[in-house]
């Protein structure tokens, strides 16, 4: 059997929907997924243009897309909690079979979810790359993040006088890492985003806005002393470019802690600061515990709305509409959304 697939055709190639074979049952220990909906992110342009995560020849033709939402088709063998027919999410991976921008894939039982009736398939799709990389960035012990809460449980005391800032917070992640900080019980969480975005990041926990059209990476310091005098104890930088990592690190006091999403620009680096570059992924062996913790608790912060998706934008045209998104996303003309496309609604 056959199904249709983005692939990107070479390293530093060009992506064209092609027709490859379609997995028709599941593996032990996995689940076999029609793809009702699959979210784009920016590493799937970064992967094209920088060759980042499949570097090698070998590696293509590739089929990108790590925020995958679907309906069972088939469970393998040693799989329980699951049935065909399931409406569950996944945490794709740089493995053909586990990619999202196809009709089918295939996914580790152990990273996979059921979507909560409340939320559609779009929706969900919005959930693992932004709401991994927040938590493992956070809560995930060093070198993975900040090990602000490596089992993920409820315990709001420990931060009831701790200060956060987000760099970012509009983003898809910045979304996720307040709602992270909120979950976590921190009482100041400032966000540095667009002042129209405000209004809607209050929902998920910002306390304090720093408008970034107002205020540049530079004085930024200074825009955080007027909010709050106390140290910022966490900074969260979703964005990452060299002056928004310098901004971050600035305003750390000893013993603070910044997450970065990004390979790490900081010159002059000062003992007492803690660093870490996240990767919110569950595949790499050194990430999978964690991965699993998050996973088993996910069903229930969706549940209560203590975790809830990004906004929704449903491109047209199944895969033949990615390569638009990902030029959108590449020339920042998205924001405060999540784009998703729909595979089996292919031409």
């Amino acid at each position: 059997m056959s199904q249709k697939a983005l692939l990107l055709d070479s390293k530093f190639g060009s992506f064209k929907v092609a027709t490859i074979p379609r997995p028709t049952s599941a593996l032990a220990g996995e689940i076999l997924i029609k793809v009702h909906a699959s979210a784009l992110n920016p590493v799937d342009w970064k992967v094209r243009d920088w060759a980042v995560f499949l570097p090698d020849e070998e590696n293509y033709p590739a089929v990108l897309g790590l925020d995958v939402a679907g309906e069972v088709e088939d469970v393998g063998e040693g799989v329980t909690g699951f049935k065909k027919g399931d409406r569950v999410f996944y945490d794709g991976g740089f493995k053909n079979e586990y990619a999202g921008h196809q009709q089918y894939c295939r996914a580790p039982a152990k990273f996979v979810a059921k979507i909560p009736e409340k939320f559609s398939y779009s929706q969900a799709s919005t959930i693992p790359t932004g709401f991994l990389t927040a938590a493992y960035g956070l809560c995930a012990d060093a070198p993975l993040g900040v090990g602000l809460n490596p089992t993920f449980d409820d315990i709001k005391e420990k931060f009831q006088e701790k200060n956060a800032l987000v760099i970012g917070g509009s983003t898809s992640v910045g979304q996720y890492v307040i709602q992270v900080l909120r979950y976590l019980g921190f009482p100041t969480i400032i966000v540095y985003a667009s002042a129209h975005q405000f209004p809607y990041l209050k929902t998920f926990g910002a306390t304090d806005l720093i408008d970034r059209k107002a205020v540049p990476f530079s004085d930024l310091d200074t825009a955080v002393k007027k909010v709050t005098s106390s140290p910022i104890d966490v900074v969260y930088d979703t964005i990452s470019l060299v002056d928004s990592q310098a901004a971050g690190y600035k305003l750390l006091p000893n013993g603070g802690k910044m997450v970065i999403t990004v390979e790490d620009e900081i010159k002059d680096k000062v003992e007492g600061k803690e660093l870490v570059h996240v990767f919110g992924n569950v595949h790499p062996e050194d990430h999978k515990e964690f991965g699993v913790t998050l996973f088993s608790k996910l069903p229930k912060l969706l549940e209560d709305e203590i975790i809830v998706p990004n906004k929704v934008e449903d491109l047209p045209g199944g895969l033949d509409g990615i390569v638009e998104g990902l030029r959108r996303l590449k020339n920042n003309e998205v924001s405060g959304i999540k784009l998703v496309s729909h595979p089996n609604e292919t031409a």
